[in-house]
């Protein structure tokens, strides 16, 4: 722990060194300070710990003045930290100076009794301690303190007046008493320049006062107390002349020094506080307040604390102020978040409408279009029958044209010999004229050119026909035909002849029998029978 604080002090005296001018600390480190103040002040009371250990040691010790001066040293580890326990070795000190019936450590502990009650701000009981003290009875350096904590203790009484009748004369007295230390002290000791400044201040001399603290801040290698007590001094003249940032920096630094050295019995936070106060920054105004009660507290300084009630309301209420004034604002800010929630509602809820309407658009659009593209379908189908019903057609009435033609031209021949027999009188060679004729070659020359024309148009005909069978249950023809009954009928189903009448009528064949043929074809098939018709007329034409 004292590895710690050690380190902190060592890194602030570094950091004064650096500058070689007065040192400056922002609000950010005094935060930092505050927070790590029980660090330091756990530091502080391992030291005294160490002390109070050493004199529990020394209880049955018959040396008088070793036990003197251990209350010595515990009354200094507590006169500027806690008060009670100050008073509390003062009195041992007082009552072993008496048991030594040394009159020179009497008065020299009274007068450091004295300095304890000015700073709890017991005047009354300071002056009745201080008036039992037999000047000619401590040495010189003791009578310079003596005559500068008289001088303190008038100004004190000034300031806790500040009236335009009393405190001019306290100031009198107290100017002479500075007088009687400065006589005493070197002129380049920190007391000599410190208290000339302080003199200067307060009989007006601002000048003077700053040249004084000037030279101690930006000159001399100060302890930490000293820097604490010197800034928060010249503070005082900077706030006088309406300076504030100026006093503000000061105030900050002392408040540092005087956290790192656990110094309750200080004012500067509280000071500092009031400043922040009337900067508005309410914020550090508290912070610096709650610490100058802690401290004011701890220490037990009666007059801090009633310095603190006094400003303590104000600044809480202005933090009731700020908290009103932002519940406000956040009144605000809901009745706008609400409405742009119900704008944003409303919003949503006309755009879920038109959003449904757009889809109940975009769903007739939709079927809208896919009826075009069922119709496109449709007329792509048809257009694909009408092309084949084209193809069928020409290559039919070609067909039959050049059929006809041959027809004609034998009828004609035929006409011609009958002519010529009956103009001739031979009438047996008319009969064997008519016996060459033989119809059932003829129906197969027709078929022939049937399946030759419907074979140009469909050359892929009976190859995905078979496809439709097993491989055992494939037609395969014989070397001299083209197309065999089966194939013929479906041939003729499709060229688009559903109708087995004219089938049968065509083929020469009942209607049983093409029944019974288009039964006995379907039932080998691999696919269904209500299916095998709408394959076959899946079938392309070339």
């Amino acid at each position: 722990m004292k590895k710690i604080v050690l380190f902190h002090v060592v890194c602030l005296l570094l950091w004064i060194k650096a500058y070689g001018q007065s040192p400056k600390a922002s609000l950010a480190d005094l935060n930092l300070a505050i927070r790590e103040a029980a660090v330091y002040d756990k530091a502080k009371q391992h030291e005294i710990d160490s002390l109070q250990s050493v004199a529990a040691r020394l209880s049955g010790e018959p040396n008088l003045h070793k036990h003197y001066r251990l209350y010595t040293a515990l009354f200094d580890a507590y006169k500027i930290y806690k008060y009670d326990s100050a008073c509390s070795y003062a009195r041992k000190m007082n009552e072993t100076a008496i048991a030594l019936q040394d009159d020179t450590l009497l008065m020299e502990t009274r007068l450091k009794l004295s300095f304890t009650l000015l700073s709890s701000g017991m005047y009354k009981e300071t002056a009745e301690t201080l008036s039992s003290i037999k000047v000619a009875s401590l040495p010189d350096s003791s009578k310079a303190n003596y005559y500068a904590l008289m001088g303190r203790f008038y100004y004190d009484l000034g300031d806790y007046n500040k009236d335009t009748f009393y405190t001019p004369p306290y100031t009198v007295k107290a100017n002479s008493y500075i007088d009687s230390a400065l006589a005493l002290w070197p002129a380049n000791s920190y007391d000599y320049i410190y208290f000339s400044g302080l003199k200067a201040l307060k009989t007006g001399l601002n000048d003077t006062a700053l040249q004084y603290f000037r030279s101690l801040l930006d000159h001399k290698k100060l302890s930490l107390h000293e820097i604490a007590v010197t800034a928060s001094t010249l503070s005082v003249l900077y706030t006088n002349q309406g300076d504030s940032n100026q006093a503000i920096d000061l105030l900050i630094l002392a408040a540092i020094a005087d956290i790192k050295t656990s110094t309750k019995e200080t004012s500067a936070t509280f000071i500092l506080a009031n400043l922040l106060y009337r900067k508005n920054d309410v914020k550090n105004a508290s912070v610096c307040i709650e610490q100058a009660i802690a401290e004011a507290t701890f220490y037990g300084a009666r007059q801090r604390k009633v310095q603190v009630s006094a400003i303590l309301p104000l600044i809480e209420a202005e933090k009731v102020s700020i908290v009103e004034s932002q519940k406000v604002i956040l009144v605000r800010y809901a009745v706008t978040v609400t409405l742009l929630l119900l704008l944003v509602i409303g919003l949503g809820f006309i755009i879920y409408k038109q959003v449904k309407r757009l889809k109940a658009a975009q769903l007739v659009i939709y079927t809208a279009h896919e009826k075009e593209q069922a119709i496109n379908r449709q007329l792509a189908e048809a257009n694909e029958k009408l092309s084949d019903a084209n193809k069928i057609k020409e290559q039919y009435i070609g067909y039959f044209f050049n059929l006809n033609a041959a027809f004609y031209e034998k009828i004609e021949k035929f006409k011609k010999s009958i002519d010529k027999k009956i103009a001739d009188r031979k009438l047996d060679d008319i009969r064997q004229l008519t016996n060459t004729i033989n119809l059932k070659n003829e129906k197969q020359e027709l078929l022939k050119h049937f399946d030759h024309a419907f074979l140009k148009l469909f050359p892929h005909f009976i190859t995905t026909f078979n496809a439709l069978f097993r491989e055992e249950d494939h037609i395969v023809l014989e070397d001299d035909e083209l197309m065999n009954t089966d194939l013929r009928i479906f041939a003729l189903i499709r060229m688009g002849i559903h109708d087995t009448d004219k089938i049968a009528h065509i083929l020469q064949y009942s209607v049983n029998t093409i029944n019974t043929y288009k039964t006995r074809v379907k039932n080998k098939s691999i696919v269904v029978n209500e299916e095998f018709e709408k394959r076959i007329m899946e079938i392309k034409a070339v």
